[in-house]
């Protein structure tokens, strides 16, 4: 395997990566406790796309591990997880953060969010996005309440660990390194952090 692009995306920012069926993308947390959102459009339809929905009824589980699959809203294989050094904690629950949500936080004017973070991604790669689907939110700790009440905790991935997706279809993926300062989603400090991305032959 080699390495055919290796870039950061800063903390609070996003980032786009094309895969064409065969490539794999390698999420690397830098510092540690850091959240990745991670969405998937189809290259040749971009109406298809990653649906954790659909992933987990397709896997019939809360959380992806490796040998796993991620499916699209047409439920078709888009991602093989092969790897997960990571503790292998990571949420498909969650809506990605917007303006709005920051809002309901108490924040007052506006703060980078996940969901303009996708929204740039998308228009930089000159792709028409007619909806926000729920990411694949990376790392994230969401622990679930024996009264059914989710809660948001530290991360537990530490610096240099990372999850490795083979794409099973040309894919056009957008991550964001979530911009979250108000609660734990990226750790005690509440602070956003970089990460490295990889895509591998």
């Amino acid at each position: 395997m080699g390495i055919l692009e290796d870039f950061n995306i800063a903390g609070g920012h996003g980032g786009h990566v094309g895969l064409t069926a065969g490539e794999s993308l390698r999420i690397v947390n830098i510092e540690g406790s850091q959240v990745v959102d991670v969405w998937a459009f189809v290259q040749s339809e971009p109406a298809e796309f990653l649906s954790t929905e659909h992933t987990r009824s397709c896997l019939q589980k809360l959380m992806p591990s490796p040998g796993d699959m991620i499916y699209s809203n047409l439920r078709r294989p888009m991602f093989s997880i092969t790897e997960d050094t990571s503790p292998g904690i990571h949420d498909m629950l969650l809506s990605a953060c917007d303006e709005q949500r920051y809002a309901l936080l108490g924040h007052v004017g506006y703060h980078r969010n996940c969901v303009d973070n996708l929204r740039d991604a998308m228009k930089q790669a000159g792709v028409s996005l007619s909806e926000i689907p729920s990411p694949f939110n990376v790392f994230e700790n969401v622990s679930i309440g024996e009264n059914g009440q989710l809660s948001i905790e530290a991360p537990l991935v530490r610096a240099g660990q990372s999850i490795t997706m083979k794409a099973e279809l040309d894919v056009l993926v957008v991550l964001s390194s979530c911009p979250m300062d108000l609660a734990l989603t990226n750790g005690p400090d509440m602070r956003s952090k970089p990460v490295q991305v990889q895509r591998i032959k």
